[in-house]
C-alpha cells in the first residue's frame, strides 16, 4: 500500500532526517520525495510504500503527528487513493 506524507512548517535542521527515520524504523520505503524552502517555510511531500502486514497507515500517521507536535510542524499521512481522489480534476 502506498501513502502520501506532507510536511509544512518553519524551516530548521533535521526535518527530513526525523521524518525519514520514522519511515526507516517502520520498514516504510520512501518511493519519491520533493521538498523546498519558501522563504522561512519548509515544505515536503513524500510518496511512501508501507509493507504488507507492516505498520498500518493510521499508526504511521499517529507517529508522524507526535513528531509534528514535537517539532512544531504540520505532518499529514494519507492513503494514496484518498490523496488522488482529493486532487482529481
Amino acid at each position: 500500500m502506498r501513502a502520501v506524507i506532507t510536511v509544512i512548517g518553519k524551516d530548521r535542521v533535521g526535518i527530513m532526517a526525523h521524518v525519514s527515520s520514522i519511515c526507516s524504523e517502520n520498514s516504510v520505503n520512501i518511493v519519491d520525495v520533493t521538498q523546498s524552502v519558501l522563504q522561512e517555510f519548509f515544505t515536503m511531500v513524500m510518496l511512501v510504500e508501507l509493507p504488507a502486514g507492516g505498520i498500518p497507515c493510521g499508526e504511521l500517521a499517529d507517529k508522524m503527528n507526535v513528531l509534528g507536535k514535537d517539532m512544531s510542524l504540520e505532518i499529514h499521512v494519507m492513503h494514496e487513493d484518498i490523496f488522488n481522489s482529493m486532487h482529481r480534476i
